[in-house]
């Protein structure tokens, strides 16, 4: 039950982190460390072997990494760059490629409607709560793009297909 409340938090807390990025452009730092703090319990009430948590750990790691020179490179913003290993703790190596490519796709696809808005409709017409997207020279929201692939990948990740098991979402 508990792992239930606490897969269900992670999944609720990226789906506010994603609709929190289109409102501001910004991933709040508590976000992302609640994220991040989340997988402890999970983790401990799991009941998966060490090996498979170490994995979700390196995973997590080699996302921070990454993230990292995303974002000194300003491929990526902070808030990005520290949801990414966040999230990939909770996904794990088995379901990384997963993750990684839905992330891409929505990100790419972000973009690509992002754009085609901006070229054809004037940011005033956008409704507020998601104007900020639609302003000139204003980034990408890539938190939704993170939250789809962690939606996404989530049946795939070993803690995660625990709690989707235990809910009743998957077989």
């Amino acid at each position: 039950m508990i792992l239930i409340i606490l897969g269900g938090l992670f999944l609720a807390l990226c789906l506010f982190a994603a609709l929190h990025d289109v409102n501001s452009l910004t991933i709040p730092n508590w976000l992302n460390l609640t994220i991040a703090g989340l997988f402890v319990p999970a983790a401990v009430f799991s009941g998966l072997p060490v090996e498979i948590l170490i994995g979700h750990v390196l995973a997590g790691l080699a996302a921070f990494v990454i993230g990292f020179a995303l974002f000194a490179f300003r491929v990526f913003g902070g808030g990005d760059a520290k949801m990414i290993p966040a999230v990939m703790l909770w996904i794990g190596p088995s379901a990384s490629l997963e993750f990684v490519f839905t992330m891409a796709l929505v990100g790419g696809a972000c973009a690509l409607l992002i754009v085609l808005v901006r070229n054809t409709v004037p940011a005033a017409v956008v409704p507020g709560p998601i104007r900020a997207p639609f302003e000139e020279k204003a980034g990408v929201p890539y938190g939704v793009a993170i939250a789809a692939g962690a939606f996404v990948a989530s049946a795939s990740s070993p803690i995660l297909s625990e709690t989707l098991r235990a809910a009743g979402i998957i077989g």
